[in-house]
């Protein structure tokens, strides 16, 4: 039966199972799940064969819908179907669009963002699963890529019309590969003599121009009966790619990663700064997300992190803040408050070209600034990556050049072994009264965001900046506590056996520490989870 989406020969039959119909939208679709029963369903010919039922999705409350319709590349496609993987962070979500002249593509979840890819040929030998590592350069198809994640991953159900039969039975290798011309590369090990091979590029829901997207909700998971683990509270989780929740009564962070129904796990963490943008805030920004693209759109703060630097020298340790921020067409950015002063960051779909100890990206060079280590010691919010305590980030800086000195670019590399990935974002320099106006904070807030503030002469203007910058440093000396207290408990015995001033003791905390030289530490986004 055709449908107003495609001028494909269709077909509709009953399902073996429920005698319910079900739907082939496109001639050379090979398997389907009933909408009621669940069961799956091969196409043989005119007949159809019932092979089993798969489970439950997990439902995320994901913009995205079966039947939703949009263009790409001035082509219409329509949603009909799903796979849904999951992997050691979370889950994730491809929806299978097919296209007015029978093609057939792939929308997936990347890095809170969307890509759009399309099958694609694998001439020659693909590199051994086993062989590649996050950073790893090689090639494949005859270009040159970088391996941003290797990761094993088990597809977890199915929905809707699928163009062939999904693996639920085994798991399986996938790797996320980047180039310098903006494209992400999946290599699927699902058959490992035969990886499978697809090529796409960074997109959003708004300019797919989508129509029939779900409708906004709210899930309360406490209607699931779920509970803060840690205290019972009902945890309300709005975002379909949430990870993680921190708990707004006891403050515990909770991985939801597994699902409603799956286990949660969750830690305590001791009590942070007040976020000065409130969690739930709106701010209108026009971020530079896409070339040519800087609408001024409405960003709401949906997370918080304070993190601080570590592996350095006492004296030259860095801390920052950073607000998540979600716009449910465009994705995720982060705004960053650091000791420098304010810029905004998002995760990017390609790599930086090398050029010399710097980059190159999008026609700009970049000098490197800093190596650095750092981890969060405080959150508040919803994340769409798995936070865990004590994770360590490893990065680099980098500024642009010439007339380009606001922009900004930053290579994170997080986990290690099988969950190392490595994410590149890219942002620029924001002034305190962009974000003050934006967010419309108060106008006594000014002076609290200032993060060039000296004390100056005595009038009261100048007073009330002496009290925020004083806030300010009395905030980092808090975050430095707690950025310390690992390197402290680690030395606990040497301190109860020798006392706080021994050398033995000093020489201790000096050894905890090292590893780092002068390193910055505001740039980065967090510690980014892929979808894969």
């Amino acid at each position: 039966m055709a449908t107003e989406h495609s001028s494909q020969r269709g077909y509709r039959a009953a399902c073996p199972n429920c005698g319910a119909p079900v739907e082939f939208r496109s001639a050379a679709s090979a398997f389907a799940v009933c909408s009621y029963c669940r069961s799956s369903i091969v196409r043989d010919g005119e007949a159809l064969r019932r092979i089993g039922q798969v489970a439950e999705l997990f439902d995320d409350h994901s913009p995205l819908q079966l039947g939703a319709a949009g263009r790409h590349q001035g082509a219409p496609f329509v949603l009909v179907g799903r796979l849904q993987y999951r992997y050691a962070e979370g889950t994730w979500n491809e929806w299978h669009a097919l296209f007015d002249n029978g093609r057939s593509g792939w929308l997936s979840e990347d890095n809170g963002r969307y890509v759009f890819a399309f099958d694609a040929p694998l001439d020659g030998p693909a590199p051994a699963a086993e062989s590649l590592r996050a950073g790893q350069s090689v090639v494949v198809a005859g270009q040159a890529w970088s391996v941003a994640s290797v990761a094993a991953a088990k597809l977890i159900t199915a929905q809707g019309e699928l163009p062939f039969k999904p693996n639920l039975e085994r798991g399986f290798v996938v790797a996320d590969l980047r180039n310098t011309r903006g494209e992400v590369g999946t290599l699927d090990y699902g058959d490992p003599a035969a990886p499978a091979w697809a090529i796409g590029r960074t997109v959003s829901i708004g300019e797919l121009a989508m129509t029939g997207l779900a409708e906004i909700r709210e899930k309360t998971l406490k209607a699931r009966g779920v509970e803060c683990p840690s205290c019972g509270t009902a945890l309300e989780v709005k975002l379909s790619t949430t990870q993680s929740i921190v708990c707004p009564s006891c403050h515990a962070v909770v991985d939801v990663s597994q699902g409603v129904g799956g286990e949660l796990k969750h830690y305590a963490q001791a009590n942070g700064s007040e976020p000065q943008i409130p969690l739930g805030s709106t701010g209108t920004l026009a971020l530079s997300l896409r070339p040519g693209d800087k609408r001024a759109l409405p960003w709401q703060v949906v997370g918080y992190a304070e993190r601080c630097e570590v592996d350095t020298g006492e004296d030259d340790q860095a801390f920052w803040r950073e607000y998540l921020l979600y716009h449910r067409t465009e994705g995720f950015a982060f705004l960053v408050d650091a000791q420098d002063g304010w810029s905004w960051t998002a995760p990017i779909t390609g790599v930086p070209e090398r050029a010399g100890d710097g980059v190159k990206y999008q026609g700009v060079v970049y000098r490197k600034l800093y190596d650095y280590t750092g981890k969060a010691t405080y959150v508040l919010g919803e994340f769409y990556w798995k936070l865990e305590r004590d994770a360590r980030t490893y990065n680099t800086d980098y500024i642009g050049t010439g007339a380009f000195s606001s922009r900004r670019i930053n290579r994170e590399r997080t986990g290690s072994g099988e969950s190392e990935e490595i994410t590149w974002s890219a942002g620029e320099t924001l002034s305190a009264d962009a974000v003050l106006k934006a967010f419309k904070l108060a106008p006594e807030q000014r002076a609290a965001l200032q993060r060039d503030v000296t004390p100056g002469s005595g009038n009261a203007a100048s007073l009330l900046a002496k009290v925020f910058f004083w806030a300010f440093v009395v905030a980092v000396l808090l975050m430095m506590l707690r950025c310390d207290g690992d390197e402290r408990r680690d030395c606990a015995q040497v301190r109860a056996t020798y006392g706080e001033a021994s050398v033995e003791y000093q020489n201790c905390l000096r050894s905890a520490r090292s590893g780092g030289g002068r390193i910055g530490g505001s740039w980065g986004g967090g510690s980014f989870g892929g979808h894969k």
